[in-house]
């Protein structure tokens, strides 16, 4: 299911060249179909969450997944007429949101006592939904990409692994139980556990721990990181250098492809306060770095080295994000707060279109703007000491 969800998350981002040449879209229209997803992954992930918690991860992962399909199916049609390019990427973000916070919190529970024998521990299963939903980022915008390179009918054809992939993953999901109810009685009985504010307190605390402000402070401020990184990578890079369609495919395997790659990695870094934010944030600066550069000298080989160096940032902050949520949420609150975390993060997907406007708007280039950017990261990486000290948790 997560496969599924990030593999349609991607599978347009390759084809936004084809979209312009052969559908004629402009450059602001199509990195504005590619914002449209998070227009609508946002309020699912918000609703997706505390619903979920509620009324159980099953049933509305089977749903979520069942929307995805039907999201998928609209893009295809927009082949004919581009109308139903605008909804179907809508309902791609919904039924994403809506996977990642039911979906996550079912992978969590589903790796734990009594469904298996010795569960993994919290941060490793909660780890697993990031991989899967970035091993389909990096297979489905690839897939779409060569499909559309060679195969009739791209606009069509492009589309139909994702078709078979997410009917044979609801079909498959279909036997997997329920956790909420489990989940449900050991918030009741853990103990430690605040009524009022939903959250787990330190023995002898005065909720200064809430797990919304623990996220809030070592999580929120680098979140949107996450994925502005690879999104700048694979979807603003690709045009920036004049490159093709199998190259834009290419890229978009190789950015989370890298995120994957720094895995182990990132798991260790991951073991201190900020490590592996502190590396993600480093490798997405040097990445922004080599993009400006690439840019301007219009160098593919430049760009795709770029590419690799956000996808490595990309691994990085959200090895982190996933295992700061799994140590802070108590499991009565696991989907909402995981969904939190997934929002900041989508909110990055903004970048390239805020790159196409302030091109088309202001004075400033690309490689300026990404210059900027570069800069930006710096300055988020220098300030996460003060953000995960004791003293900065009011920032």
């Amino acid at each position: 299911m997560m496969l599924a969800s990030g593999w349609s998350a991607n599978q347009f981002s390759a084809l936004l060249g084809a979209y312009r040449s052969e559908l004629g879209l402009t450059d602001s229209a199509a990195t504005g179909l590619f914002a449209v997803y998070v227009v609508g992954l946002i309020p699912g992930l918000l609703v997706a969450g505390p619903l979920a918690d509620r009324r159980g991860r099953r049933r509305i992962a089977l749903a979520a997944l069942a929307v995805n399909l039907l999201s998928t199916v609209l893009l295809t049609l927009g082949a004919t007429a581009t109308g139903w390019l605008l909804p179907g990427r809508f309902l791609t973000g919904v039924s994403a949101g809506v996977l990642l916070a039911a979906g996550s919190a079912w992978i969590k529970e589903l790796s734990s006592p009594p469904y298996v024998a010795s569960g993994a521990p919290a941060s490793t299963a909660s780890r697993r939904a990031g991989l899967f939903v970035s091993a389909g980022f990096a297979s489905g915008g690839l897939a779409a990409a060569l499909i559309a390179e060679w195969a009739p009918h791209p606009m069509v054809t492009a589309y139909v692994p994702h078709v078979l992939l997410a009917a044979g993953a609801w079909l498959a999901a279909r036997s997997a139980p329920e956790t909420r109810t489990v989940a449900m009685r050991r918030g009741r009985s853990g103990g430690g556990v605040d009524a009022h504010s939903g959250g787990a307190v330190a023995p002898g605390g005065d909720g200064a721990d809430h797990p919304v402000r623990q996220l809030r402070r070592t999580v929120l401020p680098l979140a949107p990181w996450v994925f502005a990184a690879p999104t700048l990578g694979f979807v603003t890079l690709p045009g920036l250098v004049h490159a093709g369609l199998v190259y834009t495919g290419i890229a978009t395997a190789v950015v989370p492809g890298t995120g994957l790659l720094v895995q182990p990695l990132a798991r260790r870094a991951a073991a201190s306060r900020h490590g592996a934010a502190g590396a993600g944030l480093l490798a997405i600066t040097l990445g922004l770095a080599l993009a400006a550069w690439a840019a301007h000298v219009d160098s593919q080989p430049w760009a795709m080295a770029a590419a690799a160096t956000l996808g490595a940032g990309y691994g990085f902050t959200l090895t982190h994000g996933l295992t700061q949520v799994a140590v802070a949420a108590p499991p009565h609150s696991l989907a909402r707060l995981t969904s939190y975390f997934w929002t900041a993060a989508y909110t990055g997907m903004f970048a390239p279109y805020a790159v196409t406007l302030l091109t088309d708007h202001t004075h400033l280039t690309p490689p300026q703007i990404l210059t900027v950017a570069a800069v930006l990261a710096a300055a988020t990486c220098a300030a996460l000491p003060l953000l995960n000290s004791p003293s900065g948790r009011g920032t």
